[in-house]
């Protein structure tokens, strides 16, 4: 099995500080970093994926409900869609972005270069992959789910995930084990 690790959107605004902060985020910057170094060998790749909206239309609302719509966040141009500076990029070969003009909570919606996620990892003979990032609940949660329907055996280290709110965490975590994903560990409940 050749397998990648797929860090989701650890960015400025999803951390501590950030417009749409989630509790823990900076921790799990600073754990994945030290997975990635301390478990170099067990992947063949690594890569980021982060919200990138130029004008995501409805997306973005001034009375966000927090389910479809949601304050701006990760706006081009701004230092919220930068990466936390807790995650290190020298791991990373390729940083996957994805939403400019509508809401894309996949990474797999993201682009390097031009090539969507899935595509890239086949070029590089990849069949199993890892999704670690923020938020459990959102995010990791539809990365997951679309790396099942790709044909990607995936695996989400939970304990290197950061969930918005403990309910829809634990929906994500069920819909996830339903669609054949597999948990390792638990989620954070504070740090």
């Amino acid at each position: 099995m050749t397998r990648a690790l797929v860090v989701v959107d650890v960015q400025n605004d999803f951390c501590e500080g950030g417009s749409l902060a989630v509790a823990g985020g900076a921790a799990v910057a600073a754990a994945i970093s030290a997975h990635a170094r301390e478990a170099a060998g067990e992947y063949a790749h690594v890569v980021a994926t982060r919200d990138h909206h130029v004008d995501p239309g409805g997306h973005f609302a001034e009375q966000p409900d927090f389910l479809e719509t949601w304050p701006a966040h990760c706006v081009v141009g701004t230092g919220g869609v930068e990466l936390h500076p807790a995650l290190e990029r020298e791991p990373l070969e390729a940083v996957f972005d994805k939403g400019e003009y509508a809401a894309a909570y996949s990474g797999f919606e993201g682009r390097a270069d031009g090539v969507l996620l899935a595509e890239w990892l086949r070029e590089r003979g990849v069949d199993a992959v890892d999704v670690v990032g923020i938020a459990t609940d959102h995010c990791v949660r539809a990365t997951a789910l679309d790396a099942v329907g790709e044909g990607f055996a995936t695996r989400v280290l939970l304990h290197l995930t950061a969930g918005v709110a403990q309910a829809s965490t634990e929906a994500a975590l069920e819909q996830l084990r339903t669609a054949g994903v597999e948990l390792e560990g638990s989620v954070p409940t504070s740090r």
